[in-house]
Formats: structure tokens, C-alpha cells, sequence
């Protein structure tokens, strides 16, 4: 079953953010636009590439409301180290979730049980809690924080404009699509 359109489910966690260790629930997602991003494990290759990239763009996400949380099966006392010890991670100031018993993992269905590793997985929810956007990648290849973006720009577009749909490589200021049945076979 997808988890496009279901609510998020509840979930309590501490997190590492602006050097400090902050409870975390899923109540902490409602009345804001969220990104929830998941990577395998801290002290590795590729993840530290993405968490940097979306760093980059973490003001861009906020000037639109919109917050994110790096989760991964390591504690928040493993985030601080890593935080601590990495250049790339150190410029991060967004909340990093540590799920060390899974719950969250499972709860966003990217839990790799064989390994107690959370899959590549990328979630954006509305203020009301509800999923829009779901996105899962092979472990050895990274997401682009842009892309990320522009998605998240779309979401909040039609979110705004019921009745209107983004179509492929849309871009915020460009043209949208009103549904209908004289569109039919004419795209």
C-alpha cells in the first residue's frame, strides 16, 4: 500500500539540532510543510553528500515553510559526533533524528530489516500531517536537494490551487494544467 495521502504515524525520538538534544513526535510535522529524509548510516559515503546538498538548501526550504528532518538508525549522540568530527556535516541546522529502535523506519516503510538500515527515502508532508510526496532510492545513489525543491514547490502549488496539476518539469512561475475533458489526447 502506498503511503501517498495517509497521515503520518506517531512516533517519539530525539534529535541533534543546533547543538542541542531536542525531543522529536510526529506532531512536531503539523502546521508546517516537513521533508522527512532518510539515509542508511552516519560516517559513510554517499549520505554525507546528500545531508551537505540539502543543507545548501535548507534556507530556500524555510523561506517557504517548509522544515526538515534527517533520519537515520544511528542515536542523536552518533549525529553529534558526526557533526562534530565532519566539515560537510557541520554546516547542517536542521533537525537530525535518531531512530535507533526503527519505529520511525518502519512507521515510512524504509526499514532494511537485514541490516537495521533505513533505505534513501524521501517524504514530503503537508501541514495537516498527510504525505504528498514519496520518493525511495537504491543505497548507492544519491538525491539531488534541487530536485527536492522544485517537488516541494509543486506540492505547495496545488496545494494552493485546487483544480490545477504541475506537469513534468514544471517550475515555479510556468504554466500549470486545469484538468478537463476537452484536454483529453491533446497533450
Amino acid at each position: 500500500m502506498s503511503l501517498i495521502n495517509t497521515e503520518v504515524k506517531p512516533f517519539k525520538a530525539t534529535a541533534f539540532h543546533n547543538g542541542e538534544f531536542v525531543d522529536v513526535s510526529e506532531a512536531d510535522l503539523k502546521g508546517k510543510w516537513s521533508v522527512v529524509f532518510f539515509y542508511p548510516a552516519d560516517f559513510t559515503f554517499v549520505c554525507p553528500t546528500e545531508l551537505g546538498d540539502l543543507a545548501d538548501n535548507y534556507e530556500e526550504l524555510k523561506s517557504r515553510g517548509v522544515e526538515v528532518y534527517s533520519v537515520s538508525t544511528d542515536t542523536h549522540f552518533t549525529h553529534k559526533a558526526w557533526h562534530d568530527s565532519s566539515e560537510t556535516i557541520g554546516k547542517i541546522t536542521y533537525p537530525m533524528i535518531g531512530d535507533p529502535t526503527g519505529i520511525i523506519s518502519r512507521n515510512f516503510e524504509v526499514m532494511i530489516e537485514e541490516v537495521g538500515l533505513a533505505e534513501r527515502g524521501t517524504f514530503v508532508i503537508d501541514p495537516e500531517g498527510v504525505i504528498q510526496i514519496v520518493e525511495i532510492s537504491a543505497g548507492n545513489i544519491g538525491r539531488d536537494a534541487s530536485e527536492l525543491l522544485r517537488k516541494v514547490k509543486a506540492a505547495q502549488y496545488v496545494a494552493k490551487h485546487p483544480g490545477e496539476v504541475c506537469p513534468a518539469k514544471w517550475k515555479e512561475g510556468e504554466a500549470t494544467l486545469a484538468p478537463s475533458l476537452d484536454l483529453v489526447g491533446k497533450i
